[in-house]
């Protein structure tokens, strides 16, 4: 059956009055929120009756077809076609999950966005990122990074009144670099912003990419520190890979799905939870690979 014939279909059937909005959406509100209780009480029967409960699968039927009518009366209340609510669900589903090949492994975009750019404004293919802990004359325990040998950025704290380890968060940054293929901070540390290309050099790798770059690994952390860094977890709130997509929906980042983003922070803290024990390390990064491997470092 064509979902719009059947919506056309139960707009025939209602029977209250269409003309007034706030008794339309009361009904079908409390009509839908009655029929996914009648749902539940469904299978309440069979958890308690078990196999005794026969006719479990003719009143499910029943009532998610019940759903459904709710669902499709509010659609074309609000002048919504059905198809279009499945359309655009198909199309969230994608987005979130069209990274799973067959055998549940991740495949990934081939492309970088620096290909065709002269060799010292492309990010490294593969490099290695040593991390340490200093103290200074300050008599302070700052967080210092260099990549294949050459320091990257400046010396880090925290910059909080506890203790929290975000003087490692650099290596997020290389997790977008490695799993996305951008990072307008670690582009700028690397010195391989693409200067010969004046949009790029302005808009992808200029001020305001680099705040929403340090934005994105701060709003991160502060979701991670009250879900115990990622840790035994395998997926990442949707909200808040929505609010990444938002911020970057303007930027040539924008193609990449709320899984690749989600397979980039996961990563990135699974490496940042062992700097975190262990105060140092080394970690091999590969961008064609999309991996990061995490050393100890023997000084």
């Amino acid at each position: 059956m064509d979902i719009d014939d059947y919506q056309a279909t139960a707009a025939d059937t209602v029977q209250f009055n269409q003309e007034n909005e706030n008794e339309v959406i009361s009904i079908c509100l409390l009509g839908l929120s009655g029929e996914v209780g009648e749902l539940a009480t469904e299978y309440k029967k069979k958890i308690r009756d078990g196999e005794s409960y026969q006719s479990f699968r003719e009143k499910i039927i029943e009532e998610m077809g019940d759903i459904m009518w709710y669902l499709s009366s509010i659609a074309t209340h609000e002048d919504i076609e059905f198809s279009e609510v499945l359309r655009k669900n198909e199309l969230k589903i994608r987005q979130r999950w069209h990274d799973l090949n067959h055998a549940g492994q991740l495949k990934f975009e081939s492309e970088f966005y620096d290909d065709g750019c002269e060799d010292n404004e492309q990010f490294p293919r593969e490099f290695v990122a040593e991390f340490r802990e200093v103290v200074r004359k300050d008599g302070k325990l700052y967080a210092e990074i260099s990549i294949n040998g050459k320091p990257f950025g400046a010396p880090l704290r925290d910059n909080a009144y506890s203790d929290d380890f975000y003087r490692f968060h650099d290596l997020f940054h290389l997790s977008y670099v490695v799993v996305l293929g951008w990072s307008p901070i670690a582009r700028r540390f690397l010195d391989c912003k693409r200067k010969n290309d004046d949009q790029k050099d302005e808009i992808e790798d200029g001020g305001r990419s680099a705040v929403i770059d340090e934005a994105i690994s701060a709003l991160v952390f502060d979701y991670a520190s009250t879900h115990n860094f990622f840790d035994g977890t395998s997926g990442v709130d949707y909200e808040l890979l929505r609010t990444i997509k938002s911020l970057t929906k303007h930027l040539e980042i924008k193609n990449r799905t709320h899984k690749e983003w989600e397979t980039a922070i996961l990563l990135g803290y699974e490496i940042w939870r062992e700097l975190k024990e262990k105060r140092k390390g080394r970690v091999i990064c590969n961008m064609h690979e999309k991996t990061m491997m995490f050393e100890d470092m023997v000084e």
